[in-house]
């Protein structure tokens, strides 16, 4: 039974584009381009907790940047901004101090974002891209 459930989970649709793949990859080039961001990680995962996650980490200069990736339909009820909840904020606080703790270098500081995405409109190649820079996580003295 648990086999099947790992088969029934590991495949994609065909012919669909995974969109939440396809928003992380989008949003990273966006910051590489618009921002100057350099990204070092994607799809980071715990190895004590596989649940928690980390969609980028990237250098802002020398800011260490954790970046939530939410993509969005076109007036979509909820924003991704909004969607970055007390629950998520918790899995991103402990996957962000164990990552932290696993670095040789400690950053010297650093601050999560969040990139909404949303798809571009039919017939045209525009795609929006919504940044929202140093969302509130930790407490103000807060060392890994």
């Amino acid at each position: 039974m648990l086999a099947l459930f790992r088969r029934l989970f590991a495949l994609k649709s065909r012919g669909k584009v995974d969109t939440g793949a396809a928003a992380e990859e989008a949003a990273a080039r966006w910051l590489e381009k618009e921002r100057g961001f350099r990204i070092a990680v994607r799809n980071w995962r715990n190895p004590d907790d596989r649940r928690e996650e980390l969609d980028l980490v990237a250098h802002d200069g020398d800011v260490l940047v954790f970046v939530e990736v939410k993509a969005r339909a076109r007036g979509a009820f909820v924003p991704g901004y909004y969607a970055v909840n007390r629950r998520k904020k918790n899995v991103l606080r402990r996957a962000i101090t164990s990552y932290l703790r696993r670095l040789r270098e400690k950053p010297r500081t650093f601050r999560l974002d969040v990139v909404e995405v949303v798809p571009a409109v039919e017939g045209k190649g525009i795609l929006e891209v919504l940044h929202f820079e140093n969302i509130p996580l930790f407490p103000k003295h807060f060392r890994p």
